[in-house]
């Protein structure tokens, strides 16, 4: 039989998010009931209530979470009640054409939970990436959760979920930056940040980091760039000319761009050295267009990849990162600004935009 819990939803395009009371239903075959122990602010869930994924309203909000599964159905052997795990949005499928090949960090046919949340008259909910976090209890398929060690933190575990993986696997996995070499990354948020921290956790020498706000600056200098450069009323030329001065008159060899608009994109195209890689993380807008030189894309050589949630395997990479923030090698912990309450998502959403946190964290009562 289903619970009555608290969680917080989008009614409607831009409309402020509601505490409401949502019925969550026992788990189905291969699902998974989750007690929610804190879930970060990320910008998707802002993006969900202004109408910028999809219609499907209303949403229930909330998807970078850590918490304890309570209960599952039918088949399921990867998770059992009392399991600690970090949710995530792409459980892999296990018999796609991706998965098939050995690649099943990019499933083509990743899958949520069946069963539906509603609220008390029935309507039912969209969970923001299949997950639906900011709730007391959530309920997801399965494969969406990765048993890692409880001696970490919910606070910080569930960070994993989104933003500071798109950002590591961004520089790790993606650009598969090396020890010694250079980096660039652009835009220094939540993800950028996170980046920058995956690059110094790898070695690499030169970690350059650049953004428009010098507290972000500050924020990256913090989890281990090297330099920092505030674009400011810099034009392409300028911001080119900055990474090779720090780079050698070269370029760096990976450039993360974290932002995702068309300006930044071609700065980081042309601020790599040559064979070098570009590595897009930042979301862009659909409306967004590029328009670059074939012979420069032909003559510069190298890599122009998309990273998709910093291309992980949460199976491999959250316990992995869990254990080097445990052993004090990757500090986690430093991206939570403040730990808020169901009731704070609002203004957590205000502080995100202006710039004043990199993670709002909201933590349920255990």
């Amino acid at each position: 039989m289903s619970q009555q819990v608290q969680g917080v939803i989008a009614r409607s395009v831009k409309a402020p998010v509601e505490v409401v009371t949502i019925n969550v239903p026992d788990p189905g075959p291969g699902e998974a009931l989750v007690k929610i122990q804190a879930c970060g602010v990320c910008h998707t869930d802002l993006h969900y209530r202004e109408g910028g994924i999809n219609d499907e309203f209303p949403f229930l909000l909330g998807h970078e979470a850590a918490g304890v599964v309570e209960a599952v159905g039918p088949d399921v052997i990867d998770v059992a009640p009392g399991d600690f795990v970090i949710l995530n949005w792409r459980a892999v499928c296990g018999q796609c054409r991706a998965c098939s090949r050995g690649e099943p960090q990019y499933c083509f046919d990743t899958h949520n939970a069946r069963s539906k949340m509603t609220l008390d008259d029935g309507t039912e909910l969209s969970p923001a990436l299949g997950i639906g976090a900011f709730a007391e209890k959530t309920l997801v398929a399965a494969g969406q959760c990765t048993k890692v060690d409880p001696a970490a933190p919910a606070t910080v575990a569930g960070l994993l979920g989104c933003g500071v993986m798109a950002g590591i696997g961004a520089a790790i996995n993606t650009g598969a930056v090396k020890r010694g070499q250079s980096i660039a990354v652009i835009g220094c948020g939540g993800v950028g940040s996170a980046a920058v921290a995956g690059a110094r956790l790898v070695g690499a020498g030169t970690i350059i980091a650049l953004d428009l706000d010098d507290r972000k600056l500050e924020w990256a200098r913090d989890f281990g760039a090297t330099h920092t450069v505030n674009t400011t009323g810099l034009d392409q030329d300028a911001v080119v000319e900055a990474v090779q001065e720090l780079t050698g008159g070269f370029g760096a060899d990976v450039v993360v761009d974290a932002v995702g608009i068309p300006a930044t994109y071609k700065q980081a195209f042309y601020a790599r050295d040559l064979a070098g890689t570009v590595v897009l993380v930042g979301v862009p807008n659909p409306q967004a267009a590029l328009e670059l030189p074939l012979i420069d894309v032909f003559g510069r050589g190298g890599s122009l990849k998309s990273s998709w949630y910093g291309d992980c395997l949460p199976s491999r990479d959250f316990p992995a990162l869990i254990d080097l923030y445990l052993q004090s090698r990757l500090p986690l912990d430093k991206f939570v600004s403040e730990e808020i309450g169901i009731d704070d998502i609002e203004a957590a959403f205000e502080k995100m935009h202006a710039g004043d946190v990199l993670r709002s964290v909201v933590v349920f009562q255990t």
